[in-house]
């Protein structure tokens, strides 16, 4: 038995490096595998080597047929199946369209855009944002309307949960050619109406919006779509000065549909509430990121900080969900930390690690986690965040009803919190005051997450 193992695995080995660097495919797939031996450090402990054996075996009998022609495609393909098997979802391939949308948003492009950002459910494409100023408000459209067809074809999931001809990634690829799109629009109460939504150009990252709910409308509600951009935090610290100055008696911050962003942007948007420090560690190193009074600082200075030292010290709920992920999970938990209720579902799950992008041979990027994360006491950070109160965002009652679940049980916690909290303003320090904040610089790009 050893015998014909060792015969099977020198076998599959010969098959590998038959078609190495032979091919589209086999050059894509190099590339990204050299990467993630060489400088994976997130929590996997699968071996990293056999698994590589395994897929190369696997695209060598996808490529033979092809031969030296073997694509991109196909390479993708079989590095997301053996992405999959290392259980890290924050390592994981994205082609040239995915690379170029990351880039918009981090340098803060002008694109073609409606305004609008999506995500795909049951029945269509909810609408989670749409820009101020953009031709989608003009039209009307409204976050929480549901569009049903897109140019003509059905968008979202149907029923069983298949996915229909358009989804996030097909609607912006329509934008970016800059044609008016014809929209069928759901809202709750209302009949479908059919708009032809143009396009301007607009950025193409979105910024944090405040709204008000709640009794007497005195609650805030932050929508906080992304980190990625490089002044997230800044733009959020202005919403919450916003809201403070309007005169709100509690806040909430919805991060439902925030993937991520870069570490520095989370870290100084979450000490918002509370002193931040976030330990790393990479192969050979570490660096402790601080942020005090929404910015980034020097980790002394947040260390030598009273916890008390804030910009919000009013009653706050923050909304989770399953695209929660990554710096909007590490935003979560210190928020947390410093007194938030968090309400809705489980988030994602890639909380405790950070990236970054590495171009690859097809112009996409190979996202390869880099790092470790932990609190200042040094425990490894949770990899997600499980809700106080669990509340999934009911879809077909948010577009039939009109009633967003999720907000109702965060305003229902927050009136059972209001006689414990702080009034508004107490212990309340003026970031203007603060001392002079000099930006943390860790090993280079390794704050993407």
């Amino acid at each position: 038995m050893p015998t014909r193992h060792c015969a099977r695995t020198l076998a599959l080995a010969l098959l590998a490096s038959l078609t190495a660097g032979a091919s589209p495919a086999t050059d894509l797939f190099d590339a990204a595998t050299q990467a993630v031996q060489s400088r994976y450090y997130g929590w996997s402990t699968t071996d990293r080597k056999e698994l590589g054996t395994k897929y190369a075996a696997v695209l060598a009998q996808k490529c033979a047929p092809q031969g030296d022609a073997c694509d991109y495609t196909t390479g993708r393909t079989v590095l997301s199946d053996m992405f999959t098997e290392l259980g890290d979802p924050h390592t994981n391939i994205r082609d040239a369209e995915g690379a170029e949308r990351i880039a918009e948003v981090t340098f803060g492009r002008a694109v073609n855009r409606t305004g609008l950002r999506v995500v795909r459910v049951a029945g269509g494409l909810l609408v989670v944002s749409v820009m101020p100023g953009s031709p989608a408000e003009g039209a009307g459209v409204r976050r929480f309307d549901l569009l049903t067809t897109v140019n003509g074809q059905a968008a979202g999931k149907d029923a069983a949960g298949k996915n229909l001809a358009v989804g996030p990634n097909e609607f912006t690829r329509l934008e970016r050619a800059g044609t008016p799109l014809r929209v069928t629009v759901r809202r709750a109460g209302q009949p479908d109406r059919d708009l032809t939504l143009g396009t301007a150009s607009l950025q193409a990252r979105d910024e944090p919006t405040l709204s008000w709910t709640g009794p007497e409308g005195k609650t805030a509600v932050i929508d906080y779509p992304t980190f990625l951009a490089s002044d997230s935090s800044e733009l959020f610290l202005k919403r919450v000065g916003e809201a403070r100055d309007a005169g709100a008696k509690a806040l909430i911050v919805d991060l439902r549909y925030n993937g991520g962003g870069s570490l520095d942007q989370c870290v100084a948007a979450a000490s918002t509430f509370g002193p931040v420090l976030y330990k790393t560690r990479w192969q050979g190193g570490g660096y402790t990121y601080g942020g005090l009074l929404g910015e980034e600082v020097l980790p002394f200075l947040a260390r030598a900080a009273r916890p008390d030292r804030n910009v919000w010290p009013g009653p706050l709920a923050v909304l989770v969900g399953p695209n929660t992920a990554s710096c909007a999970e590490v935003f979560t938990y210190y928020a947390r930390q410093a007194g938030a209720i968090v309400v809705g579902e489980k988030t994602r799950g890639v909380g405790n690690s950070g990236v970054v992008f590495q171009p690859m041979p097809d112009g996409g990027v190979l996202s390869v986690t880099v790092l470790r994360a932990y609190t200042d006491g040094d425990q490894p950070l949770p990899d997600a965040i499980t809700p106080e109160v669990a509340a999934p965002t009911d879809i077909g009652v948010l577009t039939t009803e009109g009633r967003d679940t999720t907000l109702e049980a965060a305003l229902t916690a927050l009136r059972a919190l209001a006689g414990q909290k702080r009034p508004i303003g107490s212990a309340q320090t003026d970031p203007s005051q603060a001392p002079d904040a000099t930006l943390g610089v860790g090993t280079p790009g390794v704050n993407r997450r």
